[in-house]
């Protein structure tokens, strides 16, 4: 089969740098965490050929295209409830369980929601005696 075209020299190397610039996308599209690794990504090269009409030219148009995977959903949780007027509300869902307070990463109590609780009046009642 004869040698047509250069593929690597083709349109002034621009379908070369095209096909690296898409192959470089999939690539960092596989590299990122937030994709999901099994789900196969694409690099398309389309070469369009027209010609005229004495059909001794043709007007070439070289593309290329990547399909990638989209970045996976995050998931959370929301507590409905109402106001107090009766409208439904939302709000994150942080503690893990509804109505359950839990500690921040910095010691603070805070509710389900994520915020913080009103701290309590300490307790001075004298320790009468240790067995």
């Amino acid at each position: 089969m004869n040698k047509i075209i250069d593929l690597n020299t083709f349109a002034n190397g621009a379908l070369a740098e095209k096909v690296n610039i898409e192959l470089q996308k999939a690539l960092d599209n596989i590299a990122d965490p937030n994709t999901d690794h099994k789900k196969a990504r694409k690099v398309t090269v389309s070469i369009t050929l027209k010609a005229n009409e004495k059909r001794n030219l043709a007007n070439v148009v070289v593309d290329t295209k990547s399909t990638l995977v989209p970045a996976v959903g995050v998931e959370t949780e929301l507590i409905i409830d109402y106001t107090g007027d009766g409208k439904v509300t939302g709000a994150e869902l942080k503690s893990g369980i509804p109505g359950q307070s839990f500690m921040s990463d910095n010691g603070e109590i805070l509710d389900d929601k994520g915020k913080p609780l009103p701290a309590e009046e300490p307790i001075n009642k004298k320790v009468v005696q240790f067995k």
